[in-house]
């Protein structure tokens, strides 16, 4: 099956209801453990399903038009997890990697890795250099797999880099730091959705997503389907981004790009 022939498409009424498609949408992928245990599966079930709802979920992004998607696969937080646990994601990602590549790659998603690739095992981690490189040149849809990925992480790590390449203090802005970030060369998040019902980013795009608007639902990732993240547009659509401004800012500026 390719990435443009799901199943259970929303009609045509529906795709054209979008007000407004963001360009970048990060996902946080939660509840896949509550999702296995509310059915009396073992939790290792529900991280398999989310993974096939990953599919689902790529697909429904291509067909909605949005440029950049972000998902957060493995946080530096998730090593604490029991070792069985971790060993099995990391074999998921391998399993995805190995059976999604090629169609991933001929429906033009570009695969980006944003995280660190230290302490991962040398094969697995030399498979998403290779993925990587294998779809450089695609640009229907940029896919950010934030694996072995933090925030604060990721400041600091900037931060050093600044500091190696001898950037005096004073000629630090958020501009440099913003530089210097994994995504540098990509948009910030438009939304930021977080499935699962949790209230919080958990250490995820702390920097990009600081004007982001955050979209959370009870629905658990696995059964997160194309009508949910449906909904999740329509509601970023009816939303103003102010960042910062005022109401009547933003009539202003409004009125004037009409004018």
């Amino acid at each position: 099956m390719t990435l443009m022939a799901s199943k259970n498409q929303l009609s045509e009424e529906q795709l054209s209801a979008l007000e407004k498609v963001p360009t970048h949408v990060a996902i946080i992928m939660d509840g896949n453990g509550r999702w296995a245990k509310q059915r009396g599966l073992p939790r290792s079930e529900g991280h398999r399903q989310g993974t096939e709802n990953l599919r689902r979920t790529i697909r429904g992004a291509v067909e909605f038009g949005i440029k950049v998607m972000t998902i957060y696969a493995f946080s530096t937080e998730n090593w604490s997890r029991p070792r069985r646990e971790v060993m099995l994601l990391m074999r998921i990602l391998e399993m995805v990697i190995d059976r999604e590549l090629k169609e991933l790659d001929a429906e033009g998603v570009q695969i980006r890795h944003i995280g660190e690739l230290d302490g991962i095992e040398p094969r697995l981690a030399q498979k998403v250099v290779d993925a990587c490189e294998f779809t450089k040149n695609n640009q229907r849809l940029i896919l950010n797999v934030a694996f072995n990925y933090g925030g604060r992480d990721e400041i600091v790590h900037a931060v050093q880099q600044i500091v190696r390449d001898g950037i005096p203090a004073d000629d630090i802005t958020e501009e440099t730091i913003s530089n210097y970030i994994y995504t540098s060369d990509l948009p910030d998040p438009d939304l930021i959705i977080r499935t699962s019902g949790e209230f919080r980013l958990s250490n995820f795009l702390i920097w990009q997503g600081a004007y982001s608007e955050i979209y959370t639902t009870p629905t658990y990732w696995p059964d997160f389907n194309k009508a949910e993240f449906h909904k999740a547009l329509v509601e970023y659509g009816n939303r103003r981004r102010r960042f910062g401004k005022t109401d009547a800012q933003i009539d202003a500026e409004v009125d004037e790009d009409d004018s």
